[in-house]
């Protein structure tokens, strides 16, 4: 399917109608995805499309007698005017049932209000800025939130005697919000945060802040930066400035030892790295087993999956069961009821939507880099469950 651009397409606001039953053209029901397909955030939005493609080949593109049709529009992840203009047209136009995607929070809150007044079900698979569903009684979210990760990051951080974190983060609300809720939950558990720095988003230089951690000698080093090539920038100052070496130990977020591309970049220098996230390839269940397989045979020349990729696959399985559920009559408050509260077994171990709040409800696994079998992974090394979203 090629992908439509809305960037020359000058759209009014679409009229909806009043009932809010967009759900079906006949035998169709249809998903409009808007993600960043193209430009700097594209290692978000691309994921979503091999979600989306491998649970489709492993389930089929029938549902409850209802043929399945995805619709893609490109925003560029940032482009909020385009994000909101691709919603209009997708419901408006092209009628859709369900609107997924939303690879960056602006997009996400530049579409909660046409939700609403298209009562369109809104599933965000990636933005983690914590209560944005409250944004939209249509919005739903299955990917996770900042909290989720990092506050009980710094509660297992304290109870295994890492004591003395320096904290470095990118220069913006995100960083913040991250340092923020780290800080607590190391502070509740007995920690302390003896040192932080904030590092410029756009091309940041880690070398100087690196070597001022080393000088502060804590026992660990927390660092989020909004993407893996950070994360890999910033492993390699780790490594080179020899802190691994010094004892300090390097604690994030898991996108900043992606297994790919940055585990593969970084070779050995990442080894020992310990972060937290909700999903990893060597989570020894199942439901990921079978999802790796199917993963491999739809992605044949992909890179390996990752939480995003995972996002999608869930939603897609949660929008077949709410279909399937409601006998192929979809309306957006029915599927909104029907997804509120709804678990699943998933690739990253159980899930559920909290009614109150339609966030995620999941676990967080703690992960070392370490070599099994010749290979660099993520390995489990313990489990937060059924953390909640806020």
């Amino acid at each position: 399917m090629k992908l439509k651009t809305l960037a020359c397409i000058g759209l009014a606001f679409l009229p909806f109608a009043s009932s809010g039953a967009y759900a079906q053209n006949g035998d169709t029901i249809k998903i409009g995805v808007i993600a960043a397909l193209t430009g700097p955030f594209v290692n978000i939005g691309k994921p979503f499309e091999d979600g989306i493609k491998t649970y489709m080949k492993q389930h089929g593109d029938t549902v409850a007698g209802k043929k399945i049709q995805v619709i893609y529009r490109d925003d560029g992840g940032s482009n909020v005017e385009l994000s909101k203009r691709a919603a209009q047209e997708l419901i408006g136009r092209e009628k859709v049932s369900f609107l997924i995607g939303f690879s960056l929070t602006p997009s996400a809150l530049a579409v909660a209000p046409v939700a609403t007044q298209g009562k369109t079900p809104m599933i965000v698979m990636n933005a983690v800025t914590t209560g944005i569903t409250a944004k939209s009684p249509y919005m739903l979210r299955t990917s996770m939130t900042m909290q989720q990760m990092t506050e009980p990051f710094g509660a297992w951080t304290a109870q295994n005697r890492i004591g003395n974190v320096y904290s470095l983060v990118s220069d913006y609300s995100t960083g913040h919000d991250a340092e923020a809720k780290f800080a607590k939950g190391l502070q509740e558990g007995g920690g302390k945060i003896v040192g932080s720095s904030r590092v410029p988003l756009a091309n940041p230089d880690y070398s100087p802040f690196v070597q001022r951690v080393k000088d502060q000698k804590p026992d660990a080093l927390f660092f989020f930066a909004p993407g893996a090539e950070d994360g890999a920038g910033l492993l390699k100052a780790f490594s080179d400035k020899g802190l691994d070496k010094a004892g300090i130990k390097f604690l994030g977020v898991g996108d900043m030892t992606s297994d790919s591309p940055t585990l593969e970049a970084l070779g050995e220098r990442a080894l020992g790295a310990v972060t937290v996230l909700n999903y990893s390839t060597a989570l020894d269940n199942e439901a990921n087993k079978s999802f790796l397989k199917a993963y491999a045979e739809a992605n044949p020349n992909r890179p390996a999956p990752t939480f995003v990729t995972v996002a999608a696959y869930d939603t897609m399985g949660m929008i077949y069961e709410t279909v399937r559920k409601l006998n192929g009559k979809v309306s957006g408050d029915a599927a909104v009821k029907t997804l509120s509260g709804m678990k699943w077994n998933s690739p990253r171990g159980p899930i559920s939507i909290d009614p109150k709040t339609r966030d995620i409800v999941q676990n967080m696994y703690i992960r070392e880099v370490r070599k099994v079998n010749g290979k660099l992974v993520n390995q489990p090394i313990g489990v937060l469950k059924d953390v909640m979203p806020d």
